[in-house]
């Protein structure tokens, strides 16, 4: 095994000099220029060519905690929103049944499961095969990866093992930060957790952002970084999170309960859309959220 023996912590991440969310290559998507032609096809229904980045929305959350607040009816709450968002992430079984096949957002699926809310979540498999995810036209398949989980190694094999699949047959690969309620979220912990995702092949990594150094996460992974929702949070608080985000290297965020559990969704999902895309502040992409949710009032 390697020699753990004398390692030094990592001090220089270069975040003065070249941005840590920047491309090289010639293609839009940051580590992508060397695949091929239809895994960057896919990449490119995710991250938007003109800016780099994307706006994901999740709602893959009924594969282990069933129906939750916002998501009681996929079909009502979800469906209408779908066209505002550059990709959805969600399972196949929601995408079947609820989500319109005259969708031009980039399809992410989940491709890991296994436990419920009522177990330990790190004892996840894999839950999809690679044909199926072929059939219904996915850009990339997500799996939650648990560094210092109970069930670590299996995730990272889950992980490995659904890289090699996507990588032959050029359909992308989401590797998820999977974060237990007793592990630290700092940014030591996630320059780990998304460098082995990203060592491992995922093409993009999922994780959460944190208030100090989050800027060395980005930048010492060499596949884009899109930032995680997390729990709800009022919406100035979320823009908030969003816009640093990308100041600090991220290619997009993947937000789920900030969007459909806000009183106001499509209006939120502007706001959010025009922080990552059109460069809006937290207090302008608030006012826009707020105009917005007022017409949404009024027409209804």
């Amino acid at each position: 095994m390697a020699d753990t023996d004398g390692l030094i912590d990592a001090r220089d991440f270069g975040t003065s000099g070249t941005p840590a969310g920047s491309t090289a290559g010639g293609f839009h998507v940051k580590g992508a220029h060397a695949q091929d032609w239809g895994l960057q096809n896919r990449l490119s229904r995710i991250f938007r060519p003109d800016t780099g980045r994307t706006v994901m929305l999740a709602f893959d959350h009924g594969y282990f905690v069933g129906p939750m607040a916002g998501l009681e009816r996929l079909d009502t709450n979800i469906a209408p929103l779908v066209p505002s968002a550059d990709a959805i992430m969600m399972t196949r079984g929601a995408l079947r049944t609820s989500i319109p096949s005259t969708s031009s957002a980039g399809i992410v699926l989940r491709a890991s499961g296994g436990p419920s809310i009522l177990r330990e979540l790190s004892d996840e498999h894999l839950a999809l095969d690679i044909e199926d995810a072929v059939r219904l036209n996915a850009a990339a398949l997500a799996i939650q990866v648990f560094v210092g989980g109970e069930h670590e190694s299996r995730s990272v094999a889950n992980l490995a093992k659904l890289v090699d699949a996507g990588q032959r047959h050029g359909v992308a690969v989401l590797g998820v930060t999977a974060v237990g309620k007793d592990m630290v979220r700092d940014a030591r912990y996630f320059r780990l957790a998304t460098r082995i995702s990203a060592e491992m092949g995922a093409h993009i990594v999922k994780t959460y952002y944190v208030d100090e150094g989050f800027e060395t996460v980005t930048a010492s992974c060499p596949v884009p970084i899109i930032v995680a929702g997390g729990k709800k949070l009022p919406e100035l608080d979320a823009l908030t999170m969003a816009y640093r985000s990308i100041q600090e290297g991220a290619a997009g965020v993947d937000m789920g309960r900030n969007i459909f559990q806000s009183e106001q969704p499509a209006a939120m999902l502007a706001a959010v859309r025009a922080v990552v895309h059109d460069g809006l502040k937290p207090e302008e992409a608030y006012e826009l959220f707020k105009e917005r949710s007022a017409a949404g009032t009024a027409a209804s």
